[in-house]
């Protein structure tokens, strides 16, 4: 029941926000047209609606975690489906493009993270050699949600149009959130410790006690390289994401078109995610995170980067390039997030999770925040429309933070490694 909670919050909460993509789209062609929200308005001024509500899903956890642990975790997953269907409706009445970035953007983030957040870590402590397996299903739901979402949203917004799909999304999502948030709870140990440390805590404290690691644990070497593989590859990660419609349509795609991307995009991910976890629970949890991340690497800088280069004078083969990467980066770029919670318990230990994971959450929404708006300031113009060649910049700023990403999830398993051999020589010799 947990494990199907779980799923279901990713399913609807993070695949609505993450067909953001079919919004900004749409948002971007009304900037030529008067009288609208988004009149005159830039791509990073659209962007940042998008990444508002990505970057607070996550800046928020240490908030979350904290409330889930206090007041347990089905009334934080209720209200985040009552502030989720708010936000969307809020936002079908949106007028200016500040009442979009507050509603769209700021609440529906918040909404989402108190949602997302007990779902990542409140799912770990039910499973043991099968965590990563587990934790593939669970963030596979957002794909899952982002196949189904993307198809869905831009039939309906081209039926009732953006405003009326808001509403609908957004009262749908409502009750699916919080019914999944009726059945979410922490595994018994889990809950024992919960409840015995909340008894010093009371009152109104324990909405602003956030659960925070020791400092002896965050001067650890292997605690800095985590945070620095987590800031460098959310930076990077949203930005294909949100794009990948906007520069479909510069290698000559319509709009549906790239809403089909975004559904490839996200059955790979679904697919990369489970398989990942599979194998990952099989031949270690840290030599399958390095590997992913050093081929979402690859993937960046030898397809998407190429894509950019070649195709205003080659379409046909930018285009080629550019479905390749779309599959490759989709299977390997998300699993990335599935595999962040069992490596966080594979280095700090399942008991530290709810403290660590909060803090290295909160990270991964800051990156996001700064990442994305950045790499939407990128996107340059020839004779005022988007080329391909539009997009190198923002391709080689993605491709640099993934390699910066790589190493940094390379030093965290030399880390390990190194912390756990003295253990296995001692074995050796009882042996």
């Amino acid at each position: 029941m947990t494990l199907l909670a779980a799923f279901m919050i990713n399913f609807t909460a993070c695949g609505l926000l993450f067909a953001f993509g079919v919004y900004q789209a749409l948002y971007g062609t009304m900037v030529s047209d008067t009288n609208t929200p988004f009149t005159g308005a830039s791509s990073a001024e659209i962007d940042l609606i998008g990444s508002l509500s990505v970057s607070l899903m996550t800046i928020g956890a240490p908030f979350a975690v904290a409330w889930a642990k206090h007041f347990g975790p089905q009334p934080v997953v209720c209200l985040s489906g009552l502030l989720f269907g708010l936000a969307s409706v809020l936002a079908s009445f949106g007028n200016r493009l500040w009442h979009f970035q507050l509603t769209q953007g700021l609440l529906l983030g918040i909404g989402t993270c108190c949602s997302f957040m007990p779902s990542m870590t409140v799912t770990p402590g039910w499973f043991g050699k099968q965590r990563a397996m587990a934790m593939g299903l669970v963030s596979a739901g957002t794909d899952i949600g982002g196949l189904v979402w993307a198809p869905v949203v831009t039939a309906c917004v081209e039926r009732i149009g953006f405003r009326n799909t808001l509403r609908l999304t957004g009262a749908l999502a409502a009750v699916l959130i919080c019914a999944a948030g009726c059945v979410l709870r922490w595994d018994p140990s889990t809950e024992a410790r919960m409840r015995s440390g909340s008894h010093s805590t009371s009152g109104i404290r324990k909405l602003f006690v956030i659960p925070l690691p020791p400092w002896g644990l965050v001067k650890k070497r292997e605690f800095i390289a985590q945070a620095l593989g987590a800031a460098s590859l959310c930076a990077a990660y949203y930005t294909p994401v949100f794009f990948m419609i906007s520069y479909a349509q510069t290698l000559g795609y319509d709009q549906r078109d790239g809403a089909n991307f975004t559904a490839i995009s996200n059955a790979c991910n679904a697919i990369g995610k489970i398989a990942v976890g599979f194998v990952a629970d099989r031949v270690g949890r840290l030599n399958t995170f390095f590997l992913v991340t050093a081929l979402s690497a690859s993937a960046t800088l030898g397809l998407w980067l190429p894509s950019t280069v070649v195709g205003s004078s080659a379409v046909g083969l930018g285009r080629s390039l550019f479905i390749v990467y779309t599959v490759l980066y989709g299977l390997f770029a998300s699993a990335y997030i599935s595999l962040f919670a069992p490596a966080l318990v594979e280095s700090f230990g399942v008991e530290d999770l709810p403290r660590v994971s909060g803090v290295m959450y909160m990270v991964q929404g800051v990156a996001s925040l700064i990442g994305t708006p950045t790499a939407g300031l990128l996107v340059g113009k020839q004779h005022a429309e988007s080329t391909p060649g539009s997009y190198t910049a923002m391709a080689t700023y993605v491709g640099a933070l993934m390699t910066a990403a790589t190493l940094a999830v390379f030093c965290v398993r030399r880390e390990v490694v190194t912390k756990l051999a003295p253990l296995g020589r001692r074995w050796l010799r009882k042996v």
